[in-house]
């Protein structure tokens, strides 16, 4: 079993982990499976309509909930349509055996959070959900949840990922400040903020025009997660433009795609990862997909900086949200090895160098 060698662990390492027994895999990985510095979690045979969400609890297993809590099972192997506003819980291939000092995390893939759809990995014993605790053996299984638009998955289909972290490699004020001075994290100074690069929505408008972002549609035909470029952006999202104020009123279960003012980079010796900057400051919700790759806004990567995708749903009450307010912030994490490839780098990256930019599963 490889040493928990602190940080983040790279792809290399990933891979190290998948040949000592501590990911075990029941079929091949995938191309394209094992990323910079997480690795996709493919959905396994089984998934069940559940009645509500749920959380196993210390001593507990998922097993046991799902046959207390299910409403009907459904069979993955041939396809499923997963319908809006309901909570289903399904199976990953993909289990571990971690070694004790390395623990991991889990988000929705950058293009599944960009679909409105609910992601988080749940174990058994867990107490909180997108955390597997370090020396966890057992399987894992992933809660989904679309909510604007119904989708099609199947076993194989790629929606969350994880990332594996040894002991604190979160960086400190004095070492950010450093790595900013080094690298350039974000294109504004005053973005670097303790703990972390600030980030702002941008509402001036993108590409010389008044647009400055995008409304889910309701009631659309299904988006299969595995198609890319198969659907046309106006049977599924409402372009947003502003002119004279530059405030959006976010109504109440609606999903918008915005971007950050801030062009950010994350260097290929680091990781990243956006949380929410205050829940006291507004009340709305910023970000699914919150895992930032080495190489993301690299110019060596093909890309010279890179806006943030901000996935927005206002929570119980329309809220107002003005151009330049702060909706969030980037956390910087030291990679406990190099990445074999950069993010963006003949990885086929769908968002490198992105401004504003809807899932890959639109054309243009």
């Amino acid at each position: 079993m490889p040493q928990a060698t602190p940080g983040i662990y790279s792809d290399a390492m990933i891979e190290g982990l998948v040949e000592a027994g501590a990911i075990r895999i029941p079929e091949p990985l995938a191309p394209g499976q094992v990323q910079p510095a997480s690795l996709d979690l493919r959905l396994g045979r089984r998934c069940w309509r559940m009645r509500a969400s749920f959380l196993p609890g210390h001593g507990g297993d998922v097993a046991s909930r799902i046959r207390d809590y299910a409403l009907h099972e459904i069979d993955l192997t041939q396809g499923a349509v997963l319908e809006t506003g309901c909570v289903y819980v399904a199976e990953i291939l993909e289990s571990v055996r971690l070694p004790e000092g390395l623990a991991a995390s889990a988000n929705p893939k950058s293009s599944t959070g960009r679909l409105d759809v609910f992601t988080r990995v749940i174990t058994d014993g867990a107490a909180a959900f997108d955390v597997v605790a370090a020396g966890y053996d057992g399987p894992i299984y992933a809660e989904i949840s679309p909510r604007t638009f119904p989708v099609l998955v199947r076993q194989g289909s790629r929606l969350s990922q994880l990332r594996f972290r040894s002991g604190q490699p979160r960086i400190d004020d004095v070492a950010l400040k450093a790595l900013h001075q080094r690298e350039r994290l974000v294109d504004r100074d005053s973005a670097l903020i303790q703990d972390g690069v600030v980030l702002s929505v941008d509402l001036s408008g993108f590409g010389g025009t008044s647009l400055v972002g995008y409304r889910g549609k309701r009631h659309t035909g299904l988006i299969d997660v595995d198609r890319v470029g198969a659907y046309r952006v106006e049977d599924y999202w409402e372009p947003i433009s502003l002119h004279d104020r530059r405030e959006l009123v976010l109504d109440p279960d609606e999903f918008y795609i915005l971007a950050s003012k801030e062009a950010v980079h994350v260097p290929p010796d680091h990781a990243a990862e956006m949380v929410p900057f205050d829940a006291m400051m507004g009340e709305f919700r910023v970000h699914y997909a919150g895992f930032f790759d080495p190489g993301f806004g690299h110019a060596a990567a093909g890309g010279a900086g890179a806006r943030a995708v901000l996935e927005v749903r206002s929570r119980d009450v329309p809220f107002i949200l003005e151009d330049g307010q702060v909706v969030g912030r980037l956390i910087y994490e030291r990679m406990a090895g190099p990445p074999k490839r950069l993010y963006g780098a003949g990885l086929a990256s769908n968002y490198q160098a992105q401004g504003l930019k809807l899932s890959k599963h639109f054309r243009g």
